[in-house]
């Protein structure tokens, strides 16, 4: 198959599932190796973005590729939307947020062990949201649940992948700040906004429980 026929493949798979499609999955759906989907995958976001005349841009996640909005457009599309979904975190379900993005799987019990308080408001709240999710159980008396984050967290927080995340020295300082859109992120205004940010707070553990 020719390279643009490739192409329009990919943007058909991308519009109509719209959501995260994984790499692997447009590899078998072309029956293409995936050294090939990669290359042509990058073509096609250098494409898009550079594209003037094009609303949308591919974005990544991890190894899932998915159309979005540009960000610059973002606000026609609030004036057509019909509402807007505003989320606001509190200070402790960033602090957990934070707890599980950088010491992932995670228990609830580690979490609280860290934070010296209970989670369990902030935790389901996380959950709710679609930023954390069940990863599995630890293979521990009681098997707890292991919680870690989601594609939608990599999506409000404009990050491609958990490697994205600032290095620290101590994971536990860490808390991620953030009021977002879930209607935006999910059509990827956040990637590129430079006012959300994550960065270190060593009175992480002074913060309230206030969902």
């Amino acid at each position: 198959m020719e390279e643009e026929k490739v192409k329009a493949v990919i943007e058909s798979i991308l519009f109509a599932m719209g959501e995260s499609v994984p790499i692997d999955r447009i590899c078998e759906a072309l029956e293409i190796d995936r050294k090939n989907a990669e290359i042509i995958m990058e073509k096609m976001q250098s494409e898009y973005e550079n594209d003037q005349s094009r609303g949308i841009k591919i974005l990544r996640l991890e190894d899932s590729f998915q159309l979005c909005t540009k960000t610059e457009y973002y606000g026609y599309i609030r004036t057509v939307a019909e509402k807007k979904s505003k989320v606001s975190l509190s200070n402790a379900a960033l602090e957990v947020l934070s707890i599980v993005a950088y010491n992932q799987p995670v228990t609830r019990s580690s979490i609280e062990f860290i934070r010296g308080v209970n989670s369990d408001g902030s935790l389901s709240k996380l959950v709710e949201l679609g930023l954390v999710e069940e990863k599995g159980r630890l293979d521990a008396p009681g098997r707890p649940i292991l919680f870690g984050t989601t594609e939608e967290f990599l999506r409000c927080f404009g990050l491609t992948s958990l490697s994205s995340l600032p290095a620290v020295d101590n994971p536990n300082d860490i808390i991620i700040q953030q009021e977002f859109d879930i209607d935006s992120a999910q059509n990827g205004e956040n990637a590129e906004n430079t006012a959300q940010e994550i960065h270190t707070d060593a009175d992480a553990g002074n913060a309230e429980q206030n969902i």
